[in-house]
């Protein structure tokens, strides 16, 4: 699979559960947290939203890991360059700036310390006690943002 097209679509019961855990934050649920992310569609421009996993590193900086790859929200995002972060009544707008490949290392072997549990099934066998060479070469296939 080419590591900038790369998209795993849900599958299964995935779009059962993925509905159940996007009603959470609607409900002010977070889920070690998880938020709703907001993002205006780059053709339709209405509101698109899915639950994301804020990830917050030592500094206190925020990053919106996507484990599946390259997904629609990726997409609008990359279009929109901002956003909202929803939890319950609590909304939050956001830019958006993309995390070079280069970069993207510590921030995924964060990620899946925190949601390896999660998300795993989705790093092909790749884990938090990866190589810092695993992990680079993987990284293009997981777009990474930083929200301010």
């Amino acid at each position: 699979m080419n590591a900038a097209t790369r998209y795993i679509a849900p599958a299964g019961l995935d779009p059962i559960m993925n509905r159940f855990f996007n009603m959470l934050p609607k409900l002010g649920i977070s889920v070690m947290g998880s938020r709703l992310l907001a993002v205006r569609g780059r053709k339709s421009g209405e509101w698109r939203t899915t639950m994301v996993n804020l990830l917050i590193d030592e500094d206190g900086a925020r990053y919106l890991v996507a484990p599946r790859g390259h997904t629609q929200w990726v997409r609008n995002l990359r279009a929109a360059g901002d956003g909202e972060l929803r939890l319950g009544r609590k909304v939050e707008a956001f830019t958006a700036a993309e995390v070079a490949d280069a970069d993207k290392v510590p921030l995924l072997r964060l990620y899946l310390r925190k949601w390896g549990w999660e998300v795993g099934k989705f790093f092909d066998g790749v884990t938090k006690d990866a190589s810092d060479e695993q992990l680079a070469e993987i990284a293009p296939g997981f777009p990474v943002f930083r929200i301010s």
